[in-house]
This record gives structure tokens, sequence and C-alpha cells, in this order.
């Protein structure tokens, strides 16, 4: 595909007003508190034996309304100080798969936490963790999964889970909670930056061609999937735009950036039609910490700056955390 969106140098000024609910703070203390609540100890189980060279385990963790969520937690074998750690979310439609799948980052030396995206799964990335939640009337897949409230929308409580991934990966004593990084891509590009802005402390944020960033500019120039399902279930509501609006305007990855201070380095790719380059500087544009880099692909699409970009993250994680 073409280059669509705006020049690039609109692009690196374009600092759209966010739409944000009065209540969007508050919404997630509580939120967070209610899942706090209600968690239940993590289970840790030994997993993977054949890959010597790496500690695997079978995390089961509480998320939203104590719900079991899995993970994969995998370190260095022999480490004997505690270690940063990469939490570590995951494009739509896909669940945390093998665990061998996720060996790049303890091969760097660092422990990763791949936390499984409840309800979501694919052929190459199966998922393991149900979503015990029905919605109203909705567009297949996820993205209009309980939309008619912020209360019963799905990615309430998909960016719960994500928030408490951190926090359980804080309390293991084989991780340094100094050094604990949020990370993803797509959909886990979003679910990162809602992390990065609920959660105090991180180390840095990993952010790549993120989804669920500036949803009104995203419905008017993409008709490409995910977004597409959300086009879908507007056109079935004739009248009640603002109300489905208003409800994404809490989980809008853009107001998340707002409130995030870790060290990022973003990526975007300019022929990008499912995570259009307007939405993905929206985000970088707003975040709000003063340390932050953006990768641009020009002539690339979803697919980003794919091992390049693992590339530059590794020495972008090199230097911060050494």
């Amino acid at each position: 595909m073409a280059q669509f969106d705006l020049p690039l140098a609109q692009l690196q000024q374009y600092l759209p007003d966010r739409e944000e609910a009065p209540d969007f703070d508050a919404f997630w203390t509580d939120t967070l508190a209610e899942a706090h609540a209600l968690a239940q100890p993590t289970v840790r189980e030994r997993s993977n034996p054949e890959l010597t060279g790496l500690v695997v385990e079978d995390v089961t963790f509480s998320g939203f309304g104590g719900d079991p969520i899995k993970g994969w937690f995998i370190r260095p074998a022999g480490a004997t100080e505690p270690l940063p750690c990469i939490v570590h979310y995951i494009g739509y439609n896909g669940g945390r798969g093998l665990a061998h799948q996720w060996t790049m980052h303890p091969s760097a030396g660092y422990a990763v936490f791949v936390m499984d995206t409840r309800g979501q799964g694919s052929a190459n990335l199966p998922g393991a963790t149900a979503d015990p939640f029905g919605s109203g009337p909705q567009v297949a897949g996820k993205m209009s999964a309980g939309l008619g409230s912020p209360e019963t929308y799905y990615y309430r409580r998909v960016f719960t889970d994500a928030a408490l991934a951190v926090d359980v990966v804080r309390s293991f004593p084989e991780v340094d909670p100094a050094r604990v990084v949020v990370a993803g891509g797509s959909q886990g590009g979003g679910i990162a930056l809602a992390a990065a802005g609920l959660c105090e402390g991180l180390a840095a944020a990993l952010v790549d061609v993120p989804f669920l960033s500036h949803f009104r500019r995203a419905l008017q120039i993409t008709d490409a999937s995910p977004f597409a399902e959300l086009k879908t279930y507007l056109i079935s509501r004739r009248g009640h735009e603002e109300e489905v609006f208003r409800t994404l305007s809490y989980f809008d990855a853009t107001n998340f950036a707002a409130r995030a201070t870790a060290p990022a380095l973003f990526s975007v790719a300019l022929c990008d039609a499912v995570c259009p380059p307007s939405t993905v500087y929206a985000a970088f544009n707003h975040y709000a910490g003063t340390q932050k880099d953006i990768a641009v692909y020009p002539y690339n699409g979803h697919e980003g700056g794919g091992p390049v970009q693992q590339q530059a993250q590794l020495t972008f994680l090199a230097d911060l955390l050494a």
C-alpha cells in the first residue's frame, strides 16, 4: 500500500485534542482497586525442561475480577541476581503461544513475562485464557464486545490484566522491580501504553505500531480490520455514535500515553493501514515522558520494522538497563 496519511513533517507535529471522560482517572483507580481486592495467589509451575539454557514457568495470576490469566515467565538459567524483566503483550487475535517462541529477550540476559490475552488465540499463537464474560450484541471479533458501557467493555478487562501482570512480576524474587519494561506491537503496543499509563516506576516502554489509539481519526481514514469492526458496529447504531466514542475514550491509548513517563521507544510504518501513522503519532506526541524516540519505516505496512526494530530495541535496552 502507498503512503496515505499526513506527510511525515505534519505527522511529527500532529497533536490532536484528546477525547477523555472527566472521570477517566477515577474509573481506572476504582477498576484496579476492585481487581486487587479479588486477587488470588499466583501459581508458578516449571515447564519445558528441554529448553536447557532457560528456566520456563507456566504462570497463572489474578486479573480483572480475580479471573485466572495465563502467562509464560522465562529467564536465563543460572542467573544469580534479580533480572530486568520485559512484560510482553500480544497482537490482536494472538495468545501466548508456546514458550520457545519467546526466547529472544532471555537470550539477551533478561527475563520475559508473556501475558496471555484473555479470549484470544490464533493458529500460530494459541491462547490458554478464557474470558468468562458475555456481552450484548456485537460485531464478530473483540473490538465491540461489551461496548455499551465502559464498565462492560472488553478492554477494561484486558488493560486491568496488563497492569496486574506488572505487579505480579515485581513480586517475583528473580526480578528487579525497578527494571520492569512493558512491550508489545499492534494491539500489544496499545496494551503496553495502557500499562505504562497505569503503572508507576517502569523502566521503559517498547511500543511498536500501536493499535487502540485515536479511535475517531482511525475510523475516518481506514477500512482495515480490526478498526473496521468498530465501523460496522456504528453502521448499525445510527445516532448513537457519540455514546460509543465516549466509551472508547476510557480506552484510547493516547490518553494513557499522556500519563506515561517511562523512557519509550516507539515505531511507526507510513504505509500501515491497520494502525494509521497519524494514530501512532497522536500517542507518541502526547506521550508524557521526555525521554522518547520513534523509529520511522517509510515503506512498510503493519509489519513495521520487524527484526530491524527488534535489534533497535535490544540496543535501547542495553543502553538503558546496563
